[in-house]
């Protein structure tokens, strides 16, 4: 255990689905819903729904390296999204709905190539895997009614998150396939 934190930034489609499974990784201290990745400073919600903002949805991971390993975290990413759709995730269709890992330097730069070439090689996909890696640029957190919303809203988000097809996905390619 270290006093370092870093951050750690990924676009998995809705954010409300992407907080939980990093929130319970030992070593990770805080998730944060927002934007990131495009052109328009302090965007809303709304703004970014509207897929004119260049934005996606995104969480920022804060970490302690002494802990958790950057590698454990884009392979937590990778088991939440679809790395073959190009087009948003599962229900959620849009440029703010698509997949990115923005990397903060260049050891996340090179994990994320490393980890990513390695699920195209030997991941459960036919199709490839589109999900880009981006240098992270400035991260915006969302509205507050966002932060934690599958704790807020229980009911509410365990059937968006089965409704959507992320859950069925995440069963079928992820923990039907495990040893």
């Amino acid at each position: 255990m270290t006093d370092e934190k870093k951050f750690a930034t990924f676009a998995g489609g809705c954010f409300w689905c992407m907080i939980g499974p990093f929130q319970e990784l030992k070593g990770v201290s805080s998730v944060i819903a927002g934007y990131t990745g495009g052109h328009s400073e302090n965007p809303t919600y709304e703004e970014v729904c509207t897929n004119t903002t260049g934005h996606v949805e995104a969480v920022q991971v804060v970490y302690d390296p002494g802990e958790i390993s950057y590698e454990a975290l884009l392979d937590t990413f990778w088991k939440q999204i679809d790395p073959t759709d190009k087009g948003g995730q599962f229900n959620d269709r849009g440029e703010s709905y698509q997949t990115a890992i923005f990397y903060h330097d260049n050891e996340q730069l090179e994990e994320a190539k490393r980890s990513k070439a390695l699920l195209e090689e030997e991941g459960p996909f036919e199709s490839s895997i589109v999900t880009p890696v981006l240098p992270a640029k400035t991260f915006y957190k969302a509205e507050e009614y966002h932060q934690d919303y599958h704790k807020k809203n229980p009911s509410h988000y365990n059937l968006y998150k089965k409704g959507s097809g992320r859950e069925p996905f995440i069963k079928l390619y992820w923990e039907e396939k495990s040893p």
